[in-house]
């Protein structure tokens, strides 16, 4: 899959700005699930500098050298300029509006924040992953010749579901945390699975001995009474956004 965004991408942009952009992406997802929520922001801003750059070439077919200094704020006064049968308004409007979130979240993010029971890094670092996935989408969809909601799904199936607590052995998943219960096990693998799911037979070998003999009571009860999981038609198991939603709630994917 990544391959395929890579190569779709470079059809359109010169070959060191995409490799720069989705460089700093995957960084910065991997920044995030590891906790380090600062970092996060330092790759957001790295990913930016490579976005605005394809926004220069995708205007002019030029951009400002990666060695040098970039004026943002004339860039997105530039856009904003262009007239609007010239450049899709994500081009001109929308992803601009999107950079400059990122870029001020990581020049002020030690900024005090009202709530005091809320960590600012992780506030802040959510807020600068979400816009990162919107901006990458965005590019998909406009250069793939994709829908919004297929651009979405593909980036969902690019890193967010490599996580540090789940490792892959050839094919084998083992969870990092012996402490789990049955079902936040369950959840664990399923996260790292993304959209590829998990077939009944896989999550039984990939759950600890002591889980298998309840493994379709407990599968049974996150599809019916949680609605963590979704079962298709061919018996394989998938995240609904419950289960993503309680994953990330309770930092199940993080090694503590």
């Amino acid at each position: 899959m990544l391959d395929q965004i890579v190569s779709g991408l470079k059809a359109h942009f010169p070959d060191r700005l995409v490799d720069e952009l989705v460089s700093a992406y995957q960084e910065a997802k991997h920044n995030f699930f590891l906790g380090g929520l600062r970092l996060s922001a330092v790759e957001g801003g790295r990913f930016c500098e490579a976005a605005m750059r394809m926004l220069e070439y995708a205007t002019t077919k030029k951009f400002t050298d990666l060695g040098r200094m970039i004026g943002s704020d004339k860039l997105f006064e530039t856009l904003s300029n262009y007239p609007k049968t010239q450049f899709p308004e994500s081009i001109r409007v929308h992803i601009p509006r999107a950079i400059r979130v990122v870029y001020d979240i990581r020049n002020k993010r030690d900024a005090a924040h009202l709530a005091d029971d809320i960590d600012p890094n992780l506030q802040d670092a959510t807020l600068v992953v979400s816009n990162l996935d919107w901006i990458l989408a965005e590019f998909i969809r406009l250069y793939h010749r994709v829908s919004a909601d297929e651009a979405t799904k593909i980036i969902e199936g690019l890193v967010t579901r490599k996580v540090p607590v789940a490792e892959d052995f050839d094919g084998f998943l083992k969870v990092l945390n012996p402490n789990l219960s049955a079902s936040a096990y369950v959840l664990v693998l399923l996260y790292e699975r993304g959209a590829d799911g998990a077939t009944f037979s896989e999550l039984e070998r990939w759950v600890r001995p002591t889980m298998r003999s309840n493994l379709r009571r407990t599968l049974r009860k996150m599809v019916d009474d949680d609605a963590f999981l979704h079962e298709q038609d061919e018996g394989r198991f998938l995240l609904t956004k419950l289960g993503r939603q309680e994953v990330e709630r309770r930092n199940l994917h993080r090694i503590e």
